[in-house]
């Protein structure tokens, strides 16, 4: 791959000189200058070769199942969440990382039993070095969050569960 320092110097030399085309080629990378009036940078990446492999899963036979009796039967659900039927869910616009606060010092944007309304910055998502503030658009209280700091989300993720108002 070429610095952008050195690919700079080339292209002052090519104007510098009568050469009209110039192509050089480092470690995978390509690069092109021509000179016909004004100069032209292309810097292609060589793409490796997709290879697949491919392997059966095993088949397993059924196991048969050994019925609890019924007094031991029980079902548990965690005492903390509540059924996201009537809840909001604020989900990632994007595929970035997580951040629940302004800069690591500070304090998160939102905590579980806060109040936010339409325009209240819930989070940060990192793209490409870009900083995007996503807001609730809800009014209501924060239920739960969903993820952690830090963490790497996904397009669609549910980040956030919201009591709405």
């Amino acid at each position: 791959m070429f610095k952008l320092s050195e690919i700079k110097e080339l292209i002052k030399l090519v104007d510098q000189t009568s050469v009209h085309e110039l192509e050089i080629e480092n470690e995978g990378a390509r690069l092109f200058i021509r000179k016909p009036g004004k100069t032209e940078v292309v810097n292609v990446q060589a793409a490796a070769p997709i290879t697949h492999t491919y392997t059966q899963a095993p088949v397993l036979a059924p196991q048969p199942v050994q019925e609890a009796p019924a007094a031991a039967v029980q079902t548990s659900t965690p005492a903390a969440r509540p059924s996201t039927d009537n809840l909001h869910q604020i989900v990632s616009p994007m595929v970035g990382t997580f951040y629940s606060s302004p800069s690591p010092d500070a304090a998160a944007f939102v905590k579980e039993g806060d109040r936010v309304n339409e325009k209240s910055v819930v989070c940060i998502l990192e793209a490409m070095k870009l900083m995007n503030e996503l807001e609730a658009e809800v009014r209501g209280e924060i239920v739960e969050i969903l993820v952690s700091n830090g963490q790497l989300v996904e397009y669609g993720q549910p980040l956030f569960l919201v009591k709405p108002e």
